[in-house]
């Protein structure tokens, strides 16, 4: 932080804390930035000045008025400086939780990441823990490979059409694609172009591409000028995690199991053996990312029904613990 920055936020934070209007004077002898200048008088007044009209072009409000002892000073209502109460909805949240993943410089990342931690504390689920990053080295549970995202954006800047891998249940295979944009739809990023291997419009998520290489000259594709990516993104998820209002019943521990808390749309008392706890209603939006959150709850968590979705999860259950013992 530079010397102008700290003097303002510590001229901020002693305005906010105060409980009357400050004084110049008191200022320049306790507000570090101003105690330390070794200016004149006058020059400490001009500075002081500049820093209060900026502050009001910032929007903080910088209020003038007369302290209980007569002397002209200066205050910030907390009141009028804080932001009322923010609302988001499923896919708002989860353009914060995509935010948070771009970012890759730490002192920017903590920001955002602490937001997605807020709003998981205020009952708001964002996207699983487990999908909430960008990764460097392309985990197949992330919203993707920073160096994929980067390989794309250029390419898309450039016009040139790419070839990339893409895992899919079927296995791995080589696609080229005419890519026109890339946009965000459940917590993921896709990117959206005219398929060359199907001669269509065809939608791939990030997190399965790999191996992007972009050929061709410079300005070889051309996006259609009625094109809209969000929207032809937003219909690709909506087919592909559609599970036709399909829910979940899943038992939960008393007081444990936050992150299916938080998914549930009913909530009733149930005992378990001879635990106690909490019978959960889960719509399935997605059953990949229901199943991780299931899992991250261990013991805590039990799926009841439906049957299929229980087999799937004994199975990831029966493979780590596979993985633990050869390991």
């Amino acid at each position: 932080m530079t010397a102008k920055n700290e003097r303002l936020v510590n001229l901020v934070v002693c305005l906010m804390s105060a409980r009357t209007y400050v004084p110049a004077t008191y200022v320049r002898a306790n507000v570090q930035g101003y105690m330390e200048s070794d200016r004149s008088d006058d020059s400490f007044k001009r500075m002081l000045e500049r820093d209060k009209a900026l502050l009001r072009e910032m929007g903080i409000p910088v209020e003038t008025g007369r302290n209980p002892q007569g002397e002209e000073g200066y205050r910030i209502d907390p009141d009028q400086y804080a932001l009322p109460d923010i609302t988001l909805d499923r896919a708002e949240a989860a353009a914060v939780a995509a935010a948070s993943a771009l970012w890759r410089d730490p002192s920017v990342a903590a920001v955002f990441q602490t937001a997605v931690l807020k709003l998981r504390a205020a009952g708001i689920e964002v996207v699983p823990d487990d999908e909430s990053v960008v990764t460097l080295g392309g985990a197949t549970r992330s919203l993707g490979d920073e160096r994929t995202i980067t390989d794309l954006l250029s390419a898309i800047d450039a016009g040139r059409p790419v070839t990339f891998t893409h895992r899919s249940s079927k296995g791995r295979k080589t696609r080229t694609l005419e890519p026109w944009g890339i946009a965000g739809g459940g917590g993921r990023w896709y990117v959206t172009g005219h398929d060359r291997d199907r001669g269509a419009v065809r939608t791939f998520r990030i997190s399965r591409i790999s191996d992007v290489e972009a050929f061709g000259d410079a300005g070889s594709v051309v996006v259609p000028a009625t094109v809209d990516i969000q929207a032809i993104v937003n219909e690709a998820v909506d087919v592909a995690t559609a599970d036709g209002g399909a829910t979940a019943e899943i038992w939960v521990a008393a007081g444990r199991a936050h992150g299916l808390r938080r998914m549930a749309t009913s909530t009733v008392p149930q005992r378990f053996g001879d635990e106690d706890g909490d019978l959960l209603t889960v719509e399935i939006h997605s059953r990949s990312g229901l199943r991780r959150v299931i899992l991250a709850a261990g013991p805590d968590a039990v799926v009841l029904a439906p049957d299929d979705l229980r087999a799937e999860v004994v199975a990831d259950l029966d493979r780590l613990i596979a993985a633990e013992v050869s390991a």
